[in-house]
């Protein structure tokens, strides 16, 4: 449950930004409004541009708060960069917004490119509270830190990601998403999670090839185990059960990483959500001009609907 909190902020509708809403009249009703238990989209105001962190002073320049998010911003705009020269036309519309408790977010979507129909990278920093059941079931480090904490008190936390869907238009280019994040509460428990997956309409093996064995020399050179055991996460997070089927054609998927450093875990998310451009753009420069029929285009279409309703946090 706790690891689906920062689908609040950061998901697979980053292809979404949210905007300013417009004045309504005030409704006569009499009933008290519920009580905020965290954040909500509500809670966004826009601002005009991005601050040069959205981590709150208090935290420190060193911590792994602050070092998260710049590592995730330095990706964002390399990724956003490379996506642009990719398509030569598109362009990211970016919007910028901050809560008043804290934290933030830049959104960045690009639509109706050359190369991709829409493509959406944003990023999120959140600042809120969860109930002490929540950060149990996520972690069984969350036992013993709830411990000491009155009956029914909300556990205060933090989280960063940064998540991405892009839609080439032509349908022998693949889809992709990615999503890396960090999880950390005031009680001292902390995480590291994310993943990378791709979901071709058509199959060229030699692309697999190229989008696997890049992260899987990523993980090699953190952990000879990471491989395997990720790949096969990947493999079930992104199963639809109902179909009995899985979205795609998999890659990485990782959560509740505590068990080494912290230095150890960020590195290999660094590395891995860095990988993106290496792993992804080449496959679409080879595809992105390939003839299609019309046929073809209807597949791709129904294939991409796969991607609604897989949680994705």
């Amino acid at each position: 449950m706790a690891r689906r909190l920062l689908a609040l902020a950061v998901s697979a509708t980053a292809l979404q930004a949210p905007h300013a809403k417009a004045p309504t009249a005030p409704l006569q009703a009499t009933a008290t409004a519920p009580a905020k238990t965290g954040p909500t989209w509500d809670d966004h105001v826009a601002i005009p541009e991005a601050p040069d962190t959205m981590v709150k002073g208090v935290e420190g320049n060193d911590s792994m708060r602050r070092k998260f998010e710049q590592m995730l911003r330095e990706a964002q705009n390399k990724i956003c960069s490379a996506v642009e020269e990719l398509d030569g036309e598109g362009t990211f519309r970016q919007d910028v917004w901050e809560r008043e408790n804290g934290g933030g977010g830049i959104s960045r979507v690009m639509a109706g490119g050359k190369v991709w129909e829409k493509a959406g990278c944003s990023l999120s920093v959140v600042y809120g509270s969860m109930p002490q059941e929540a950060l149990a079931s996520a972690t069984e480090r969350g036992v013993d830190r709830a411990k000491g904490m009155e009956p029914g008190e909300r556990v205060p936390f933090f989280a960063c990601g940064l998540s991405s869907v892009m839609h080439p238009r032509n349908p022998m280019a693949p889809t992709m998403h990615f999503n890396y994040r960090y999880f950390e509460t005031d009680g001292g428990v902390w995480w590291f999670g994310g993943g990378t997956d791709i979901t071709p309409a058509y199959l060229f093996e030699e692309d697999m090839a190229h989008f696997h064995g890049t992260y899987k020399d990523i993980c090699d050179k953190h952990d000879p185990e990471y491989y395997a055991k990720f790949k096969k996460w990947a493999d079930d997070y992104f199963l639809i059960k109902h179909r009995g089927e899985t979205r795609g054609l998999g890659g990485i998927f990782f959560d509740d990483q505590n068990n080494k450093s912290p230095d150890e875990h960020y590195a290999f998310s660094k590395e891995c959500v860095n990988a993106v451009t290496d792993a992804y753009l080449p496959i679409v420069a080879k595809r992105k001009d390939a003839p299609f029929t019309e046929q073809e285009k209807e597949w791709q279409l129904m294939r991409r609907g796969r991607h609604v309703g897989v949680k994705m946090g």
